[in-house]
């Protein structure tokens, strides 16, 4: 047990997290040196392309990393009750993923949305049966009571009938509604943390603004944090309140949404930037970022970007690693451009 620091106001503060997976072919680093505080309330939203590592720091808070996952360094702080800076915070690290405190944790303290709904919802078992197992667990109800809260949840999120609907199988409901039901399911404990990976990417344009709008609401109703993960920088834009952006496992530049938008610094960034289609411009070319992310087994040395930046340079960029310099009050970026 640890006390969080009395100028700390964190809810969870990973420090310094680093993570390794062993394979036939080798070590693969995968999270390398993330930190990330979230204080409790906050909206924070992850992007980055695939392979950055964003879906693997966020498992790493709920302990369900495969088998072959090494946490190799770093700290992942909870706190574990509301009543101010002096609560009482564990590193979830050091727990048992398979023990009664984790899974207390799990889905208690911490909820998950996952990206695919349907691969979440077992088939065979009806969506009020899968939302009342998961009350029962981790709130001191009764199964009629389960019922009742899990039936409110269900019409907080927006399904209609839910009195009905609770008696139905996943494969009833539509992409949009098994997406709304999973949500319902996540906020169904009340947790004090909300984790959203890829939630919208499945569905179309206008059930996706929906389900980010629900998802706003909800968070200020419950008052419970987000980490939000996704790589499209356009869903980021309507929901968060701050922006960590990851580059293979590393977090290369981090801020409030409004300066990330206005005045990004990586080159990272940038080009993330420039490959939003914009309104009234369809016609134009849609910048790409040069080269392909890197294997994770043959890391670059120096600063990971640099063989697709077009800023680098020889004998700096391909030998050094840049590290997080602050540019700005909340502002932080990686690269020698700025340092």
């Amino acid at each position: 047990m640890n006390t969080l620091p009395a100028q700390s106001d964190a809810l969870l503060d990973i420090r310094d997290l680093a993570i390794s997976f062993k394979t036939d072919e080798g070590k693969v680093r995968a999270v390398d040196g993330v930190s990330i505080s979230v204080k409790p309330g906050q909206i924070i939203g992850v992007v980055g392309e695939s392979g950055s590592g964003k879906s693997v720091t966020m498992q790493s808070i709920l302990r369900i990393l495969p088998g072959n996952a090494i946490v190799e360094r770093g700290e992942i702080l909870l706190r574990q009750s509301r009543n101010g800076s002096d609560a009482e915070v564990v590193d979830v690290t050091q727990i048992n993923p398979n023990s009664k405190r984790m899974r207390s944790i799990r889905g208690g303290e911490v909820a998950m949305i996952f990206q695919e709904p349907t691969a979440s919802f077992s088939p065979v078992y009806t969506i009020g049966n899968q939302m009342m197992e998961a009350i029962l667990l981790h709130r001191d109800v009764n199964k009629p009571e389960a019922r009742t809260i899990a039936i409110d949840m269900l019409a907080r999120v927006g399904i209609s009938n839910p009195e009905r609907r609770i008696d139905q199988y996943p494969f009833e409901f539509s992409g949009g509604m098994r997406q709304r039901a999973m949500i319902a399911l996540a906020l169904s404990c009340n947790p004090s943390l909300l984790i959203a990976d890829e939630p919208t990417t499945a569905l179309d344009v206008t059930i996706q603004a929906q389900v980010l709008e629900l998802m706003k609401d909800l968070q200020r109703d419950l008052g419970m944090a987000i980490l939000f993960i996704t790589h499209n920088l356009g869903v980021i834009a309507q929901i968060a309140e701050e922006i960590v952006v990851m580059y293979l496992g590393t977090i290369v530049e981090k801020g409030p949404t409004r300066e990330i938008f206005h005045n990004p610094k990586h080159p990272y960034t940038v080009n993330l930037l420039k490959a939003i289609p914009k309104v009234g411009q369809s016609r134009t070319r849609l910048a790409a970022i040069e080269g392909n992310v890197p294997s994770p087994l043959e890391r670059p040395t120096g600063c990971i970007f640099h063989t697709r930046c077009s800023q680098r340079t020889h004998g700096t960029c391909d030998v050094y690693a840049p590290k997080l310099t602050q540019i700005g009050p909340d502002h932080t970026t990686s690269c020698f451009l700025y340092e």
